[in-house]
């Protein structure tokens, strides 16, 4: 009972999370380290999407425990670079609540897919995710530690869903809920 009351309390707060970082009204963006590793912990739609690769992960086993995390983190890599150098991708913010719906999905229906096929999926969704970071940045900044801190807390959020989904790996259904409720909090990202 305490789990559904924290998620929906969660559902509520989605709107002023996704407008809790840099970016948004009220922030002045900075190019450091630090500022790299908060971001993805201050937004919820990142939170969520890295959470979700390491539970993913964790539910496929064997080496996509650490191959599909580290697509996502070499794809997002990639894609900050060319965001930051000007490229631009249709719809990035819709790409991002997808990754968000889809991952969520795939906990929640237990989806196994070989290592190459889970890579590439989380790979396109990554590439949303970086490329929107890297656009963000101005091109008068270097930007280099500010992605030293993004990636190094990106691994982190992996580790942290595959250490849960780890923990959980004999309890099927808690893992499963939890896709599930990535899966909604994705879905009402299209809402907001």
């Amino acid at each position: 009972m305490k789990l559904i009351r924290l998620l929906a309390l969660t559902a509520f707060a989605l709107p002023v999370l996704a407008h809790a970082h840099p970016g948004h009204e009220g922030h002045e963006l900075t190019w450091d380290f630090t500022s790299g590793a908060i971001h993805p912990l201050s937004g919820w739609d990142h939170l969520l999407a890295m959470i979700a690769v390491g539970l993913w992960a964790a539910q496929l086993g064997g080496r996509s425990r650490w191959l599909v995390p580290a697509a996502f983190v070499g794809i997002m890599t990639l894609g900050a670079f060319l965001g930051h150098a000007g490229f631009a991708i249709a719809g990035v913010e819709q790409g991002i609540a997808a990754s968000i719906l889809v991952l969520g999905l795939l906990i929640a229906f237990a989806v196994k897919l070989p290592a190459i096929a889970s890579m590439v999926i989380v790979g396109a969704f990554a590439l949303f995710h970086g490329v929107a970071h890297g656009a963000e940045m101005p091109a008068s900044a270097s930007g280099l530690n500010y992605g030293i801190g993004f990636v190094a807390s990106t691994i982190f959020l992996h580790a942290m869903g595959l250490s849960l989904g780890l923990a959980v790996r004999n309890q099927e259904k808690v893992a499963r809920f939890a896709g599930g409720a990535i899966a909604v909090a994705g879905a009402l990202a299209f809402a907001f």
